[in-house]
């Protein structure tokens, strides 16, 4: 529905009330708070429910207001909260979840990941997560070993679903909402990997978790992340990592090494700074998707970044700013 045919509805009801009507006010009050919440999953629940009401009750008037309302300031301020991001993919490494551990999953980071992942839900940002399975198993580690490279792949696409499970279970435990999505059939655990429900999800507030990577052998979780943050059109795509952005070299073996606050995407080619594997990094570029590099390690940080602090380091496309900017 549009506002154009909200703006039709109230003008055929025959007993629209006065802005001095309690309900008048109490439907835009409510209309304002879901508007900023951007609890568009909400919303429309709400027009399915309420627009057979409107054409039906003798107070119209008043419901057609509030659907007027709600979509009003949808489409008007996109971005009422004032957040630059209102749909992001957050990519985690695999390795992020081992914590100090030598192997496996440790607990206590997937409970930090899932409270931190809680904290952006509830100010009404749309979140999905594409997660890697290096703690289980590397496909192009055990490759290199003399198993098949295909072969080795999927089995780390295995490892990335076992992984997902796992964030999915630490974040229903802390009472957010979420779906798993898998490239790999898998009914039993997961659902397909469907674009148009992926996205109804996202508006219904629920965060959607994809495994099993692009479901094709020789590209990485970080080319599914990129994949699917187009796919979903999310605003930003954010990359966890253990270290708090993107360097001029290895920090940990040059003491010199100078991070950057932004940077544009064509330097970090120039200069083999390693943000991406490149087929993930070429996607981001050709569709001008910013990217996050930060540091999941350190709480709050990802509710930081989608509040708009300067947070990590942002690779950029902006034709205009091409020169980096140092931290």
């Amino acid at each position: 529905m549009r506002v154009s045919d909200t703006n039709e509805l109230l003008r055929s009801c025959t007993d629209p009330p006065s802005q001095d009507h309690p309900q008048y006010k109490f439907a835009e009050s409510k209309a304002r708070q879901q508007a900023q919440n951007r609890n568009s999953g909400l919303i429309l629940s709400i027009l399915r429910v309420s627009l057979p009401r409107c054409l039906a009750s003798p107070h119209s008037g008043i419901f057609a207001l509030l659907l007027h309302h709600q979509i009003a300031f949808l489409v008007s301020q996109p971005n009422e909260n004032g957040r630059p991001y209102q749909r992001i993919l957050l990519k985690l490494s695999g390795e992020s979840l081992l914590g100090d551990k030598s192997y496996g999953i440790d607990e206590t980071v997937l409970s930090v990941y899932a409270n931190e992942v809680r904290t952006v839900v509830e100010h009404g940002i749309e979140l999905c997560i594409v997660i890697g399975g290096g703690n289980i198993f590397r496909g192009v580690n055990n490759a290199t070993k003399g198993m098949t490279r295909s072969h080795a792949d999927y089995m780390g696409m295995l490892a990335t679903m076992i992984n997902a499970m796992a964030l999915q279970d630490a974040l229903e435990q802390a009472g957010v909402h979420t779906r798993l999505q898998s490239a790999l059939n898998m009914d039993e655990i997961a659902e397909p990997f469907i674009r148009r429900r992926a996205i109804r999800h996202l508006e219904k507030g629920r965060v959607v978790i994809f495994g099993a990577g692009t479901g094709n052998p020789y590209f990485t979780t970080d080319t599914a992340a990129a994949l699917r943050a187009l796919e979903i059109d999310a605003d930003v795509l954010l990359k966890g990592t253990r270290v708090d952005g993107v360097y001029s070299a290895d920090p940990e073996t040059n003491p010199e090494a100078e991070r950057y606050a932004n940077i544009h995407g064509s330097e970090v080619i120039s200069k083999n700074l390693k943000v991406m594997d490149m087929t993930a990094f070429t996607l981001c570029k050709e569709s001008t998707m910013p990217i996050v590099v930060f540091n999941m390690d350190t709480g709050g940080n990802l509710n930081r970044i989608v509040r708009g602090d300067s947070v990590g380091t942002l690779v950029h496309w902006n034709a205009e700013q091409t020169e980096a900017t140092p931290a």
